[in-house]
Order: C-alpha cells, then sequence, then structure tokens
C-alpha cells in the first residue's frame, strides 16, 4: 500500500505544503455542501441519520484534491490515479469533476489584499483603477483534439496563426506578471480583439476610463476606440522616414514590449502545467481546466 502523503509532494502536485493547506480550509466546505445537496436531491428531501451516518467516502476530500492536482500538473491518466489510490477509476474521474469545478469557480488573487478574489472582468478593472495598476493582456492558443468530421463548426477550432485545431485564453496579467483574470476559452479562429470583445472589454474601459491596459499589435481595434486607454506599439512609418524618427520609434515599441512582457510571463507559468500544453480531453472541459489552473498560479504569484 502506497503511503499517500508521499502523493503531497510538491514536485507531484505543483503547490506547496502551504498553499496545499490553505486550499484544503478553502474549499473543504463549499465540496461538504455540494455533497449534502446532491443527496438531498437523491432523497427528496432531509436527512434522516444522524451527519456521519451511512457508508464512508473511498477517497477522503484531501485526497481528491491532491488527486486532482497531479491530473492537472502531470496529466497523469486517470486509471493510474486509481491505481495508487486503489479505487476504482469512476471514483477519481467523480472527484476530479468536483474539485475541479470548484477550482475553477474560485476566482484570482488579488496581490497585496488577502481573501479579495477577482471573478469577472469587472471585477479586474475596479482593482485595477482602485489600486493605480496598469494591466496587461494577451491572448494563449492551447491545442485541441480536430472534431469528428460530419459535425457542426468544424473549421472554428482552426486557427489561422498556429495552423491547427486550438481554443484561445484572454488572460489579464499585472506589472509583475500575476495572474489576474482568465475568461471562458473561445474557438482558436477567432481574433484575438474579438475574443477580448466578446468578454466585455468594451464597457469596461467605458465606465471604468483611468484604467490603462497594455495590448500588442492585434489589438489596433481596441486602441483606436479607447484612445488613452488601450495601449499598443507605436504604428509603422513610412517609406523614407529620416533616422532619428526612425529610432525614436524602435526606442517607444521597446519599451513598450519591455513593459508588457509580463503577461507573457504569466502565460508561460501557465503553461508549465502539463495539460495546458496540449489538450487531448473534451473539448468543452479546457474551459473548466485552464480556470483552475490559471487560478492556482494566480495564489502562488500574488505574494511575489
Amino acid at each position: 500500500m502506497i503511503d499517500r502523503s508521499l502523493l503531497t509532494h510538491v514536485l507531484l502536485t505543483g503547490v506547496s505544503t502551504v498553499h496545499l493547506s490553505s486550499l484544503v480550509a478553502e474549499l473543504a466546505r463549499p465540496w461538504v455542501v455540494g455533497v449534502e445537496g446532491r443527496l438531498h436531491q437523491v432523497r427528496g428531501g432531509a436527512r434522516k441519520r444522524a451527519p456521519g451516518a451511512g457508508a464512508r467516502h473511498q477517497l477522503v476530500f484531501v485526497d481528491r484534491l491532491v488527486a486532482t492536482l497531479i491530473h492537472l500538473r502531470h496529466d497523469l491518466p486517470q486509471a493510474v490515479l486509481a491505481v495508487l489510490y486503489e479505487v476504482d477509476r469512476s471514483t477519481i474521474t467523480r472527484a476530479v469533476g468536483e474539485i475541479r469545478r470548484l477550482l475553477a469557480e474560485r476566482g484570482f488573487a488579488a496581490p497585496d489584499r488577502p481573501g479579495v478574489r477577482l471573478r469577472t472582468l469587472e471585477d479586474v478593472f475596479a482593482y485595477a483603477q482602485a489600486e493605480s495598476v496598469q494591466l496587461r493582456l494577451d491572448a494563449t492558443e492551447v491545442q485541441v483534439r480536430r472534431p469528428a468530421a460530419g459535425q457542426g463548426g468544424r473549421k472554428a477550432f482552426v486557427s489561422g496563426k498556429k495552423k491547427q485545431n486550438t481554443m484561445k485564453a484572454t488572460v489579464i496579467a499585472d506589472h509583475r506578471g500575476r495572474t489576474l483574470w482568465a475568461d471562458n476559452l473561445r474557438p482558436g479562429r477567432m481574433h484575438d480583439a474579438t475574443a477580448a470583445r466578446t468578454a466585455g472589454i468594451d464597457p469596461c474601459f467605458d465606465h471604468l476610463d483611468r484604467v490603462q491596459v497594455l495590448l500588442d499589435d492585434g489589438y489596433l481595434g481596441l486602441s483606436r476606440d479607447h484612445r488613452g486607454k488601450a495601449l499598443t506599439p507605436p504604428r509603422k512609418l513610412r517609406p523614407g522616414a529620416i533616422a532619428p524618427f526612425v529610432e525614436l520609434r524602435e526606442r517607444q515599441r521597446h519599451d513598450h514590449s519591455s513593459k508588457r512582457i509580463t503577461v507573457e510571463h504569466a502565460l508561460a507559468d501557465h503553461k508549465r502545467w502539463k495539460q495546458l500544453q496540449r489538450w487531448t480531453h473534451r473539448r468543452d472541459r479546457l474551459p473548466e481546466t485552464y480556470r483552475a489552473i490559471a487560478s492556482l498560479v494566480s495564489d502562488r504569484t500574488a505574494v511575489i
């Protein structure tokens, strides 16, 4: 029999023991509430026996959380986790689905604000305006399986940039590369700026007008519609421009890139989790998985 305490090592879970303890304290009660709610529906009413009576869970909450973290970090097959925990594969599948949902719904840590979670794009803009934080926004793509022949929307996932089937995530970070928000993923064919507009960034710019967001050249439309707030690199000069103007433009682009690079660091933190390097499972589960991993990363980077 395997000592289950060994499975909590940071190399397996991707989180420290302190972080793991805080996750247990935060998520245990919501998990119990969810379990009791499902049992209430099955029974059709209140329990007739005292709490604690009846069958015991084969996996206690801590084991479910650790198994889910290992699955997210290393994409270890659920059948292998079932062998490690000496349970049926269906038990692991159910546990991963429950914990992954709780992780995705908990939101993102607000740096230097313990206990505050950012769950919506409006939350992030309100936080940035209150704390005078200049945001960085960018999109990343995760390769997914090609939809089966004959299914509708088969071309929607073909990325023009990657030349493969992908789903696109829009991510916001701060000046130190700390993840503040990630949206529900979009089909890879969608343009970066369209994905940001679909997430609702235009009303945020309109109502929270002191927030600035650094963007790359893919968001020129946002820069045009929200001047002074959506900041993109200087445009290309006309042919024959004199050397001083060319040098000035290059310095401005370099300065802009140096400030915006932190969001690339945030995306790299997400991609260190193997499930986001290439997604081989059902596409409808990827958005929840991405937000769960980004939420975990935001916890770790909030204190940097």
